[in-house]
């Protein structure tokens, strides 16, 4: 089993910035990818972004890219993603997620394809 917890989301005005930290226990966070995805309300969830537990690759949602970087610390078992620009339509509860995987470069980019998930943390930006 693994455990994950996010935090640093928070209220911000548009164009602002929020780093949100995702702290993983238990199985070998470092055999992981990992996942962000974010839900509005009255919304599906979608995915944000992912970084293989090599760290080297790392993939976005159109909507995020060139204003979200994904990142990992393994020695502390812990994924940011660090929000830039900011946008209203931003706003959702943001959850971190987990995937064991085989290959040190795979990404996975669906809900389906990650078994673990973290509570979620609110993100508000105001206009």
């Amino acid at each position: 089993q693994v455990q994950l917890v996010e935090s640093g989301g928070g209220l911000v005005q548009a164009g602002g910035s929020l780093r949100l930290s995702c702290v993983a226990s238990g199985r070998t966070f470092s055999n992981y990818v990992m996942g962000w995805f974010r839900q509005a309300p009255g919304k599906e969830r979608e995915f944000v972004s992912a970084i293989s537990w090599g760290g080297t690759r790392t993939y976005y949602a159109d909507s995020v890219k060139g204003r979200f970087t994904i990142s990992r610390d393994n020695a502390k078992n812990t994924v940011y993603l660090q929000m830039d620009s900011l946008k209203p339509e931003d706003t959702a509860v943001y959850y971190c997620a987990g995937a064991a995987s085989v290959f040190a470069t795979m990404l996975f980019t669906t809900t389906g394809e990650y078994g673990y998930w973290g509570q979620g943390t609110q993100v508000t930006v105001s206009s």
